[in-house]
């Protein structure tokens, strides 16, 4: 007989309730303060007393681990992710398989760009590259970038900002061949990663901060566009040594922070690389990025 076809949607419950029966059975009772008997045959912890730490009713905890029609809230998820002592990547996992999205936990402590991905920022010699946190302030740059798009080094709190930069910074305005087409792809672009943050006390200064100094983005932000626009040709006018295009991508930092790792790659167009590698020989040989 042939298989039985199951629907994704299926598949996924069953993992959903597989993934919680293996993590219920590698739970000790003494791991959660539960006194046994010497008789008890069940690996890890019973369903009974899964529902009851998490506050759910047995019946409906065991339609879960079957794989039945159930759709479990928020709510009752992170009470389960709890009751069964799921770490920051099972938590993820179990959310993903259950369909919901995991409940956002604002950042409290200040961004940093760690070692690693400090020396890989560094090794692009001929790509300028920045960092940028949630808000997109940049973090970190390197060599590449300070001679295409300036000094980051030189910029203090929300003047080291790319919304504020583009909008505000002469220079930028300048650099940008086709400023306004892209002043429009980054605002829509940052209120669509911005959503997260709505009502964010550091995100609402910069915006209030924005509608008094750009006239643009005065204008533009009321409209609420939002795109999504990871990467693309980007074409400048620098200064020194003129026209230059560049293909740029963002890579998220898989690190449960909302950090971004921005490449711009010169392109034979316009003889960029030469250009660029004209601009950092210029550089003095002093110089260091943040």
């Amino acid at each position: 007989m042939d298989a039985v076809t199951r629907s994704p949607e299926d598949s996924r419950r069953r993992e959903l309730g597989a993934f919680l029966r293996s993590r219920r059975e590698r739970l000790s009772p003494a791991d959660i303060g539960i006194a046994t008997g010497a008789r008890r045959r069940t690996p890890g912890l019973r369903r009974e007393e899964v529902a009851m730490i998490a506050g759910v009713g047995t019946t409906w905890y065991t339609w879960l681990e079957q794989g039945r029609d159930v759709r479990p809230s928020v709510e009752v998820l992170t009470a389960l992710c709890d009751a069964l002592r799921l770490d920051t990547v099972e938590k993820r996992h179990l959310f993903i398989l259950a369909g919901r999205q995991q409940p956002e936990r604002r950042m409290l402590a200040p961004e940093k760009v760690d070692g690693p991905l400090l020396h890989m920022l560094q090794s692009l010699v001929l790509q300028p590259a920045y960092v940028v946190g949630r808000r997109w302030d940049v973090l970190a740059w390197n060599d590449a970038a300070v001679a295409v798009f300036g000094d980051y080094g030189l910029l203090e709190g929300d003047a080291r900002n790319i919304v504020h930069l583009v909008f505000t910074s002469p220079h930028h305005r300048r650099l940008l061949v086709d400023w306004e087409e892209r002043a429009r792809v980054v605002l829509a672009s940052f209120r669509a990663e911005s959503a997260k943050y709505v009502g964010d006390p550091d995100f609402e200064r910069l915006i209030a901060l924005m509608m008094r100094s750009s006239p643009e983005f005065r204008d533009w932000w009321p409209r609420r566009d939002v795109a999504r626009k990871l990467t693309g040709v980007k074409h400048l006018r620098h200064p020194s040594v003129g026209a230059m295009a560049f293909e740029h991508m963002s890579l998220s930092i898989d690190d449960g922070s909302d950090m971004r790792l921005i490449v711009y790659t010169p392109l034979a167009e316009q003889n960029s690389i030469a250009k660029l590698k004209k601009l950092l020989d210029a550089q003095p040989a002093e110089r260091r990025s943040a």
